[in-house]
């Protein structure tokens, strides 16, 4: 496989880590390919992964697609990318991006397909396909504003301006802020927290919140109900474990 993205697993949790440290972790089709690889086997693994976490190595989370072939001839079609964004959406375990320095523009686009960003004081936000006469395609029309609401995700999209860390907290695009240096430990505290929750019921309401997106609260009801997964196999030893 690809050293592009490379994989560590610990107790339950899967690290993916964005591996182009010399370019900032600009992703190219290779990088995506072997995303691709990694999301097609974490599918599969529910009963061994309970959590995801992407990162980057070096010195920023990800500078967005590689510029130097990204407007060169397409070896995968036009969906491929925005596809495999997707796929890592849609993975049952809730994944989290872990980032510090830049997240700029395709590596934003990442991040928004997480169900959690939790950042450090390095960490710096933007969108720059404007800069560029691009438009993205990777899901920042869909997923910023939807996350930051309509008015802030146009002055993100429109200037390109570079959002710092405190002020993307206080946008609530980041739902976890560390101080500079602590990412880790703040990041280890709010993973510990989710695994030791059922990891089925962790499962069932990220896919019931995915299912019932944009509907009316009649139809999610509705939904939540007919479509209910049941109990957890582990619930009477957990309410028993309570009641001691």
């Amino acid at each position: 496989m690809s050293e592009r993205v490379t994989r560590h697993d610990a107790e339950g949790v899967c690290t993916l880590t964005l591996n182009r440290p010399e370019k900032l972790n600009a992703v190219d089709t290779e990088s995506f390919e072997a995303l691709e690889q990694h999301v097609n086997a974490l599918e599969k693994e529910t009963d061994s992964i309970g959590c995801v976490i992407l990162r980057g190595a070096g010195k920023g989370f990800c500078a967005g697609a590689d510029l130097n072939v990204a407007t060169g001839p397409m070896s995968r079609p036009p969906a491929y990318k925005p596809r495999i964004i997707e796929r890592l959406s849609l993975l049952p375990q809730p994944v989290i991006a872990a980032v510090h320095g830049v997240c700029f523009t395709g590596g934003l686009e990442l991040a928004l397909a997480c169900d959690f960003i939790v950042a450090d004081a390095t960490a710096r936000f933007s969108d720059t396909h404007g800069k560029w006469g691009f438009v993205g395609a990777w899901g920042i029309t869909q997923r910023l504003y939807r996350r930051i609401g309509l008015q802030a995700a146009k002055r993100m999209m429109m200037t390109a301006r570079v959002v710092e860390a405190p002020e993307a907290k206080d946008l609530g695009l980041v739902d976890l802020l560390a101080p500079e240096g602590q990412l880790d430990a703040v990041l280890n505290a709010f993973v510990k927290e989710i695994l030791a929750n059922s990891w089925h019921t962790n499962f069932c309401n990220k896919r019931l919140l995915i299912e019932t997106d944009g509907m009316s609260l009649a139809q999610g009801l509705s939904h939540e109900h007919y479509h209910h997964p049941g109990l957890a196999a582990d619930y009477r030893e957990r309410v028993a474990a309570f009641k001691k």
